[in-house]
């Protein structure tokens, strides 16, 4: 059985002073969720851990995100994250500080369910 994208959401988050790759990337995460209501699990019975979570986060440093901490805090499903290089940094010359912005995609996968279901 093959899994099905469900659904597929956005998000953008930002590190106005510190440079933290990773809080930018939680903010990001925590954006698209907030975007997103399920209620297909409450709807058709489907338990949550059936549902797998695939986040791809941007950063201009991937390699200073714990991908692992933020699947940890992703509320539903078999998570995973992986960050690759986007986002942007944008400078300030008056005080040197760079704010972080991160991107990022949060998707949510079932099992296929067409078997399940009739048209009427």
């Amino acid at each position: 059985m093959t899994d099905q994208r469900i659904i597929i959401e956005m998000g953008m988050g930002n590190d106005l002073y510190g440079m933290d790759y990773q809080k930018a990337a939680a903010r990001a995460i925590e954006d698209a969720i907030r975007h997103s209501t399920l209620p297909i699990f409450q709807s058709t019975g489907i338990d949550h851990d059936t549902m797998r979570v695939q986040v791809t986060v941007g950063v201009q440093e991937p390699d200073k995100i714990d991908t692992e901490a933020l699947a940890k805090n992703l509320p539903r499903g078999r998570a995973t994250v992986t960050a690759t290089t986007g986002g942007m940094n944008v400078p300030n010359p008056e005080t040197g500080d760079t704010a972080v912005v991160a991107t990022a995609a949060v998707e949510a996968f079932l099992p296929d369910q067409s078997a399940k279901w009739k048209r009427s």
